[in-house]
């Protein structure tokens, strides 16, 4: 059993009373005007029940109430929660840079900063500077490690979600199995959540956006290829979290493109950024070294660039519009460095998915680019923080504050390595 696995299963097993506390927290956290009747209405406990628990959150500093306007007679008391009772740490850890953000409890950032890495470094020297990152952070958003309250991460890798744990990586040497909540369990006493990078950047999308966008799409094209799947409002991740990984789904014909997986003809193999740019200097442009690299020379005009991205469009829009057919989306959000190419890389995408689907399935569907641009993942990685913090689990450690000795689901762990 991994250590990731053991801190999992032995998390705080939450009480009736916990998932009162949880509906209440998320009702005040996304109703504006929130009053102690709507709050009796949306649980369907009595006004008892429910002013007991929320009395105590009152107390624990978690939710204020304000009096609102009268309309003749008592005016309700509004009820919104404290965005000052502590901190959330957020980080969106890519294969050659890493965002790492200090917000309140609405996801607002207080200190962000962006940096370069090698992710082949290895977990311990990565999460190690991640760390020293948040702590300067905390610092200059005038806070301490005990006002962490939750730390979402993203990672370009596969992850058992129930975990944190990566499984089996392609771009990330030595990561296999590594417990990362369990590293940062040393460190906080708070709970780390762990998802794939692009199922973050997904629900910083969807978060971002209107309700309309409830079956969502959002695929980052980068040094590699990925998707993440919001479905009815909700991220969808699959049953051991590998949904969307359609970066390797094979093209046809183009079985000689060897990829990171050890298969040929993968989609990130032909049109992932790190192919393109190899690609590149195989043509004699020496100076495309990564992604960006192309997407700049793509965007300055120079021509062998701007066909690679032409070509590597077309295949992305033939793997979508199989996804399309089978999942019919309201939305594709284009993500990652060449998704401000219009011309000539959204266009090419929505070209062949419009060739190949059927009308019904396209009749209102959209395809563009990411509104959220590089703040997606960051975003995401608080919003999965915040979630933590709302749910029943969220809710007890919120409501209790245990010190990391008896805080089951924060304990100290030995690492691998």
């Amino acid at each position: 059993m991994s250590i990731g696995r053991e801190v999992s299963e032995r998390k705080h097993i939450p009480s009736s009373n916990d998932r009162l506390s949880s509906v209440l927290l998320e009702a005040i956290a996304r109703t504006p005007g929130c009053t102690r009747s709507f709050l009796v209405d949306v649980s369907g406990q009595s006004r008892g029940t429910v002013s007991q628990r929320l009395d105590g959150m009152i107390e624990a500093g978690l939710v204020l109430e304000e009096i609102g306007a009268s309309t003749g007679g008592r005016p309700a008391g509004q009820l919104r929660l404290n965005n000052e009772a502590g901190v959330l740490l957020a980080a969106d850890l890519g294969a050659t840079q890493c965002s790492v953000a200090v917000t309140d409890l609405a996801a607002s950032v207080l200190a962000s900063r962006t940096y370069d890495l090698r992710i082949a470094d290895g977990p311990h020297a990565i999460l190690s500077g991640m760390d020293e990152v948040f702590r300067e952070l905390l610092v200059e958003a005038g806070k301490s490690p005990s006002d962490v309250r939750a730390i979402g991460i993203g990672v370009p890798g596969p992850v058992e979600h129930s975990t944190g744990t990566v499984v089996r990586p392609p771009i990330m040497p030595g990561w296999d199995g590594y417990p990362i909540p369990a590293f940062f369990a040393q460190r906080y006493s708070a709970n780390t959540l762990v998802d794939n990078d692009v199922n973050l950047a997904a629900l910083g999308e969807y978060w971002a956006r209107a309700e309309g966008d409830s079956h969502m799409l959002f695929v980052k094209i980068s040094t590699g290829i990925g998707c993440g799947i919001v479905s009815n409002g909700k991220l969808h991740r699959g049953e051991q979290g590998a949904a969307g990984d359609i970066g390797h789904i094979q093209v046809p014909e183009s079985e000689g493109a060897i990829c990171s997986c050890g298969n040929s003809g993968c989609l990130e193999a032909v049109a992932g950024g790190e192919a393109l740019a190899r690609n590149l200097r195989e043509l004699g442009v020496t100076e495309a070294l990564t992604a960006r690299d192309v997407r700049r020379l793509a965007a300055d005009g120079n021509i062998y660039a701007r066909r690679e991205v032409r070509e590597a469009s077309r295949c992305i829009g033939k793997v979508l519009a199989a996804v399309v057919s089978f999942y019919n989306p309201t939305t594709i959000v284009i993500g990652g460095p060449f998704a401000d190419l219009n011309d000539a890389f959204l266009a090419g995408i929505r070209s062949e998915i419009y060739q190949r689907v059927l009308p019904l399935a396209t009749r209102t569907l959209r395809v563009e680019s990411s509104r959220q641009h590089e703040r997606a993942g960051i975003l995401g990685a608080a919003v999965l923080a915040l979630q933590f913090i709302l749910s029943p689990e969220g809710a007890a450690f919120l409501l209790k504050r245990p010190d990391t000795d008896s805080n089951p689901s924060v304990r100290r762990a030995e690492l691998p390595g």
